[in-house]
C-alpha cells in the first residue's frame, strides 16, 4: 500500500486482486468474499485480507478446504473463507 494511497482506492484494488486470481476457485472464494465484506473493513482487517492476497493460489486452496493447515498469522481468515465455502 502507498502512503497516499485513500483506504477506498485501497479496497479497490483489493476488490480487483480478489477477483483476478490465478484459478477460477480462488477468483470465487476470495472475490465473493470481497463482495461481502471489503467495505465494511477495517484498517486491520484490511491488513490481513491484503496479507492472504498476497499467498499463492494453490496453497489457499489447499488451506480453505482444509487439505493442509494454513499458517498461525492468516489462520482466523482461513477460518472465516472455509466456513463461507462450506454453507
Amino acid at each position: 500500500m502507498s502512503l497516499t494511497e485513500s483506504p477506498e482506492a485501497r479496497r479497490k484494488r483489493m476488490h480487483i486482486r480478489a477477483w483476478r486470481r490465478g484459478t477460477k476457485e480462488m477468483d470465487l472464494i476470495l472475490g465473493g468474499y470481497a463482495d461481502a465484506h471489503l467495505a465494511g473493513m477495517d484498517a486491520a482487517a484490511l491488513d490481513a485480507f491484503e496479507a492472504l492476497l498476497a499467498e499463492d493460489d494453490h496453497d489457499l486452496y489447499q488451506w480453505v478446504t482444509g487439505q493442509a493447515v494454513p499458517p498461525a498469522h492468516i489462520a482466523p481468515l482461513i477460518g472465516e473463507l472455509a466456513l463461507r465455502t462450506a454453507g
